[in-house]
């Protein structure tokens, strides 16, 4: 069970890694178990800095897609909002559970999940009645057929080495006729350098490379860990763990949006693709 810290100081942000050595960037195999322990340590020691710096655009109680700002609102990929209620929800790599809340006032009963136990305390800070689950993406802790929708914005599928166990856990987890939407680092980006600017308008590396994108410590380490598949991959991803792509959503940069998050920016967003969205049915 999450527990609500006795005091909770968003101006802590960033406190934890202050005296650390900056981490090495690199390109290598990280596998599953390396992948799981580095990115839950990286999401424990930076969940308060990322809430601080993303905490405005993600909203309490709103559910985006994405830095283009794609709201569940219009996009109704998960149906229209009036038939969520009473439809039993699970959200995954849920951050702040900000998605579920909004979730929650559509009348559905969502469970928010993550890796990060730091990440679910923001959840408790923030409120809500629904339930909150630490635990690995890959080995979800409930019963077959518990939920008519699982759904993932930017959660669990960028950081994990094998996808596939995360594709099949939601599909064993979904009920008959339910359906898995999940939002991803769009896989074209991998080519292009993580800048807003115009220096990431350059392709730096191939496309087709899948290698891992690895921080490490001063002892090689991983301390973070993102993982690149094609679309193509991702497409075998899916079919192989049993479901069924329905829906690949692009989202266009809108005008309104003149925000910065890392490499996403209003310039490369009017030229690139910055997130893919995978809308899936279990059969």
């Amino acid at each position: 069970m999450i527990q609500e810290p006795d005091s909770f100081d968003l101006r802590e942000a960033g406190s934890q890694t202050g005296t650390e050595a900056e981490p090495e960037a690199t390109r290598r195999a990280a596998g599953v178990t390396e992948s799981s322990r580095a990115n839950r340590g990286w999401w424990d020691r930076n969940a308060d800095e990322y809430q601080v710096e993303h905490g405005t655009f993600l909203g309490d109680d709103r559910f985006v897609w994405g830095p283009e700002g794609l709201d569940e609102v219009e996009a109704e990929l998960l149906g229209p909002p009036e038939d969520l209620k009473g439809k039993d929800v699970l959200e995954i790599g849920a951050g702040a559970a900000q998605c579920s809340r909004w979730l929650a006032a559509q009348g559905a009963r969502p469970v928010a999940l993550d890796l990060s136990h730091r990440q679910l305390q923001h959840a408790l800070r923030i409120g809500g009645s629904f339930p909150l689950v630490c635990a690995d993406a890959g080995a979800l802790p409930f019963a077959d057929g518990s939920f008519d929708l699982v759904c993932s914005a930017y959660g669990a599928l960028p950081f994990v080495a094998d996808p596939r166990l995360v594709l099949r856990e939601a599909r064993r987890v979904l009920r008959p006729g339910g359906r898995l939407v999940f939002s991803v680092t769009h896989p074209v980006r991998w080519a292009f350098p993580d800048e807003p600017g115009p220096e990431g308008l350059t392709v730096s590396s191939s496309y087709f490379d899948r290698t891992p994108y690895v921080e490490q410590d001063e002892d090689g380490d991983a301390v973070y860990v993102e993982h690149h598949r094609t679309i193509g991959d991702r497409v075998r991803d899916i079919v192989s763990s049993g479901l069924r792509l329905t829906d690949l959503v692009e989202p266009e940069w809108p005008a309104w949006n003149t925000s910065e998050w890392g490499g996403w920016s209003p310039l490369r967003g009017g030229l690139l693709p910055g997130t893919a969205i995978f809308v899936c049915a279990r059969d």
